[in-house]
């Protein structure tokens, strides 16, 4: 029998809640294999509840070992109880006590939701509804209570006891060996944002003192030995919590802040209240085992989970429709952070690269969705790259369109009017709308329509009349189960370049479509006329990337070039770039599909050789300049009948004629390192790497006689991960001499560090050549590999899917097979991680028909299977349709 997809949850559907549960009282008495939760709740009936309405709490394999109504003992008369639903039948009227009592297994839970044991810890992770596998509960985001949790555990085994909020009491157990601490949080919130740890954990302590100098205690827990890994999280956190403070006003308001790392993570990490926990590999740092990414990713999502305090905590989401509300403006809120501690125009480029390669192949093939979703069936399966990366750039584009003096009146009116509130997109907007006297009807289709709108821009110089004129329109490409869409409200920042390079002062035009330096395409077509240019201008569009939108410009490459080396924003200077080079590979990637000669361009290759050698600008960004479009970014670019191995020939063409027609001027870079000793992670010196590694990435394939020992030497010889791990995936992706060696001498240092060996399976998954399946195969035999692990798998098998296409997109299948029969076993412990992994099907239909036939396939074979969890079940039959 097949499994069935779960009753579609609809937004118009919503309803407030019958009953509300004002304070909770949990009693938690901790036991690897039986659990006891006793919770007290404060039920209170709705006004325009009808007398008698049941009260209907959720569950989810829970085991229910008691029930009182006010302290007395209810008859099985009175309710109804099943694994995953309670019902009282006839509540009383006035407000009332409900002790729930049920027993759990910790150890048994392999779902990692809930309440689960990680390494001999007690862990939670509650969003989107796991606290329904805790206790009976109304588990939704409009319940807000306030909590306070009763610990108690072994204290041999769990010498800390850790909950929500500031810490009341402790103590021992009277004649056991047993403890209990009791915390409070004195802040209402929702159960997907309870938490407690439990474990034998070391702690790194520091304090911070707020602008209206209180002082609270900070506090990260890891495992025994770890402590020395954990300064740049600490650091990170100071500088976002001062951040928040002299950006947006936005103090911490507990005593305390404590963060534990786990390694057993279905999540990056989770925001809850004063107890954020987090996946360890964004947490851990050294310079022997992470990378330049993995400090700036530590940075950023420490940040993010802590800007959740306000943007999240203190204001939630009234119901699960609403996630962006939370998660897009804080992916803003921390993006606009890493920008300040660091190159504004690097990290800018890095999350329009992470938007273009995810949200982009979302929108456009079968799981497409709004920002804000109006339908779903499993919740888990909408913590997407549209809600949190196109969510920060909806509010990107707010941003933009008011100001930064009307948005932040907004912002700071959003946090007055909803603290304590869990509330909704319209309430957001209609806070910008006051506070800057705008109409934001029409923008707020940003958040109702799926599809990534295409720009159409031509534009006409007329030296007679002296004018410049842009034509614009706007279309979105139609989206499965969306109606038509209508015009949406688009920010252009923009700007004229004269023949000398330098940005015109934009005259006055008359159209109220221009203020300043943008332009606001809000109808199907726009034009805009410019007076009084004396010289044909070049037109620099779409600056900063102002809106999360396809341009359809029919720009030459002499413009092109032009702007590659003379466009004042940096932004756009890199998209010239790699316009230039995308257009090169398509074109090649069809020359080769036709058995015809390909050979690169010149002006490309000359255009990334001038950026090479460009001391203007720094070293982070020409190293963005000089990454090539990747072979999935490719791949979007063609959009249909697409053959990976044409795809990956074709880049490796256009990759090879460059380093072979500048080898010696890579040369220098590659030898130019930041100086050894002392191990800095911040931009200069990341930089400083990114370039002399991407110098390397070139050098490789030069064929000078000393390419390959010059790789190898870097691997030999690194001090520090970032060059430890290039070099080696130069050598096993490029089949170097001495790749086997490498491997094996990276394995010999790092098979202790869990999160550098991640990197390992990763490096080995990736890789291109055509014994890449088999060796995948024999990795999840390894003694190493663990597939209860959730990061362990993303490092082998969602590597191997998402980013080996000519591999996972075999001619004979074989890919596709293996990662169905991967989906099928994970999906049966861990049904968040085989969904995710599942995913990695979602662009099927873009292959030629071929791989199109063979993907269909082992699709075919996941939904016949009949135990596919409702996660899976979902994913799969939206990505068939």
């Amino acid at each position: 029998m097949r499994s069935e997809t779960a009753p579609a949850i609809r937004l118009e559907d919503y309803q407030p809640p019958a009953y509300r549960i004002e304070k909770v009282r949990l009693n938690v008495d901790l036991d690897p294999a039986a659990t006891r939760i006793t919770a007290t709740l404060s039920v209170e009936k709705q006004a325009n509840t009808e007398t008698g309405a049941p009260l209907i709490l959720d569950g989810d394999e829970l085991t229910l070992t008691g029930l009182l109504l006010n302290g007395a003992e209810l008859p099985e008369s009175a309710y109804t109880c099943t694994a995953d639903r309670l019902e009282i039948h006839n509540p009383p009227a006035a407000p009332f006590e409900l002790t729930v009592s049920t027993r759990i297994n910790p150890d048994a839970n392999t779902k990692l939701m809930g309440l689960y044991r990680s390494s001999g810890t007690f862990c939670t992770q509650c969003e989107a509804e796991g606290f329904r596998r805790i206790t009976y509960f109304l588990d939704r985001p409009d319940v807000l209570a306030v909590y306070t949790t009763r610990l108690e555990a072994s204290r041999a085994d769990c010498p800390v006891l850790l909950a929500n909020g500031n810490l009341k009491e402790t103590g021992e157990v009277a004649g056991t060996d047993r403890h209990y601490a009791i915390w409070h949080d004195p802040f209402p919130k929702p159960a997907y944002l309870f938490a407690l740890v439990a474990g034998d954990l070391a702690p790194v302590s520091d304090s911070f003192t707020t602008a209206s100098g209180k002082k609270v205690a900070l506090n990260i827990y890891v495992e025994h030995g770890k402590e020395p890994l954990c300064g740049w999280a600490m650091d990170s956190l100071k500088r976002s919590m001062r951040w928040d403070e002299e950006t947006y006003g936005r103090e911490y308001d507990l005593d305390i802040f404590n963060i534990v790392a786990v390694s057993d993570f279905n999540m990056g990490a989770m925001e809850n209240k004063g107890l954020n926990i987090f996946n360890d590999k964004y947490v851990l740092a050294e310079p022997d085992t992470a990378t330049d990414q993995d400090y700036a990713n530590i940075e950023a999502v420490i940040a993010h989970e802590y800007f959740h305090n306000w943007t999240g905590n203190r204001i939630t989401c009234r119901d699960w429709f609403q996630l962006c509300l939370k998660e897009g403006l804080t992916v803003f809120r921390d993006q606009e952070f890493s920008s300040d501690m660091r190159s504004r125009a690097v990290k800018r480029i890095a999350d329009v690269r992470l938007l273009k390669s995810h949200q982009f192949p979302e929108d456009a093939g079968p799981l497409a969705h709004p920002v804000r979703p109006r339908l779903y069936h499993e919740i888990n399966n909408f913590y997407t790259a549209t809600v949190y990366e196109k969510g920060a750039e909806v509010v990107r584009m707010l941003k933009t369109l008011l100001g930064d003096e009307k948005f932040r009146a907004g912002l700071d009116l959003y946090f007055k009017r909803h603290d304590g509130d869990a509330t909704t997109i319209e309430a957001f907007l209609d806070c910008f709308a006051e506070a800057s006297g705008k109409d934001l009807g029409q923008f707020a289709l940003w958040y109702e329509q799926a599809g990534t709108p295409i720009v159409t821009v031509e534009t006409d110089f007329n030296p007679d009349r002296k004018t410049f004129s842009i034509s614009l329109s706007q279309e979105i490409p139609p989206v499965p189960g969306q109606k038509d869409s209508e015009p949406a409200v688009i920010p252009l920042r923009f700007g004229l370049i004269g023949p000398n390079g330098e940005d015109l002062e934009l005259p006055a035009t008359g159209n109220d479509a221009v203020s300043q330096d943008v332009l606001v395409l809000d109808r199907p077509v726009r034009e805009v006329t410019f007076s009084n240019i004396a010289a044909r201008p070049v037109l620099s569009l779409l600056r900063g990337f102002s809106a999360p939108v396809r341009l359809n410009q029919k720009t030459g490459a002499s413009d092109l070039l032009f702007l590659a080396e003379q466009d004042s924003d940096p932004f756009n200077r890199w998209q010239a770039v790699q316009t230039l080079a995308m257009q090169d590979l398509v074109r090649l990637t069809g020359e080769l599909r036709k058995n015809e000669s390909a050979q690169p361009s010149k002006n490309v290759v000359g255009v990334l050789a001038r950026v090479l050698e460009d001391t203007s600008l720094d070293e982070a960004f020409r190293a963005q300049a000089l990454t090539l479009p990747s072979e999935a970014d490719i791949a979007q670019e063609i959009g249909k009948n697409v053959d990976p191995d044409a795809v990956h020939t074709a880049r490796q063409l256009l990759r090879k004629a460059i380093a072979q027609e500048h080898g010696d001027a890579f040369l220098p870079f590659v030898k130019d390192l930041s100086p050894t000793g002392v191990f800095s992670p911040d931009a200069a010196a990341a930089g400083k790497r990114a370039l002399s590694n991407r110098a390397l990435f070139y050098y490789a394939v030069s064929g000078r006689e000393d390419a390959a020992e010059t790789v190898w030497a870097r691997f030999a010889s690194a001090d520090n991960m970032t060059n430890r791990l290039f070099a080696l995936t130069l050598l096993v992706h490029d089949d170097l001499p001495k790749k086997d060696e490498a491997l094996e001498a990276y394995l010999d240092r790092h098979r202790k560090s869990s999160l550098a060996m991640d990197k390992w399976f990763m490096t080995q998954a990736t890789a291109p050549g055509d014994g890449t399946l088999a060796k995948v195969q024999a990795l999840m035999n390894h003694p190493l590999y663990d597939s209860g692990n959730p990061n362990r798998v993303r490092s082998l098998l969602q590597s191997f899917a998402t980013g080996n296409p000519t591999q996972f997109a075999r001619t004979d299948g074989a890919g596709f097979q293996m990662i169905a029969e991967s989906v099928l076993e994970i999906d049966k412990r861990n049904p968040q991680i085989a969904s995710r992994l599942l995913t990695s099907f979602r662009s099927w239909r873009a292959l030629d028909p071929q791989r199109s036939a063979l993907a269909e396939s082992a699709l075919m074979r996941i939904s016949s299977s009949e135990e596919l969890s409702r996660d899976s079940r979902d994913i799969v039959d939206r990505t068939l349709q």
